[in-house]
């Protein structure tokens, strides 16, 4: 078995699917519209390697405190099939599918919230989802996390804790991703490939000889 590890947000898809769904839920009157430039704050700093993911993601799950899991699932798959759907790099699907021919372990890992994930890796036909999970009392989510978060060094112990049975997960593995957030990642797996590289990836890609990768959607 080997895995194939890929990032989600401006990997597969462009755009970031966080961003995305706030500005969906704004949109659908279910979230303030003053919250999406404290966001768009919050990115800034993801993006220069300096964000808190406890504080942005109990900042972003407010909306959601009180809804159940059932309500919040379906909103979160018609969200996948209007927004993110057209949004899958062709080349993204075509890796995704030669990986399968191969027998590889499709996983899908994001530190976005199981949320959003969820719906495109069963979109995408992954055999596994990795993201941030949301914490639930009763049914109802609480709007706060639980568990190890998914981001930087969080996804290479995730992986660790999904495939404890396996004697070395990591062997002959494929990982992709845009940002420098992932590097744990891409240098815990055998084949990095840096897609659509950030600045500060794509200089680590320079210098280390990974391959780099620029997808596009569809003309």
């Amino acid at each position: 078995m080997a895995l194939a590890l890929f990032d989600l947000d401006e990997t597969l898809i462009a755009g970031d699917s966080a961003s995305l769904w706030l500005a969906y839920m704004v949109a659908e009157e279910l979230a303030p519209a003053s919250m999406i430039a404290e966001e768009q704050a919050m990115m800034s700093l993801y993006h220069q390697g300096k964000m808190d993911m406890h504080q942005y993601m109990a900042f972003t799950l407010q909306p959601l405190a009180g809804k159940t899991r059932q309500w919040l699932d379906s909103l979160c798959t018609r969200f996948a099939e209007q927004v993110l759907r057209d949004r899958i790099y062709p080349e993204g699907l075509a890796r995704i599918e030669w990986h399968r021919q191969r027998g590889d372990e499709l996983v899908l890992i994001s530190a976005s919230g199981e949320h959003l994930v969820a719906p495109m890796a069963q979109m995408l036909g992954m055999d596994h989802c990795v993201a941030i999970l949301l914490d639930e009392e009763a049914g109802m989510l609480t709007g706060q996390t639980r568990g190890t978060l998914s981001f930087r060094e969080g996804k290479v112990a995730r992986i660790n804790q999904l495939f404890a049975a396996s004697t070395n997960p990591w062997r002959e593995s494929h990982g992709y991703s845009d940002s420098h957030n992932d590097l744990p990642l891409l240098q815990a797996v055998t084949h990095p490939h840096a897609v659509n590289p950030a600045p500060g990836l794509r200089q680590v890609a320079i210098e280390q000889a990974w391959p780099t990768l620029d997808w596009q959607l569809a003309s």
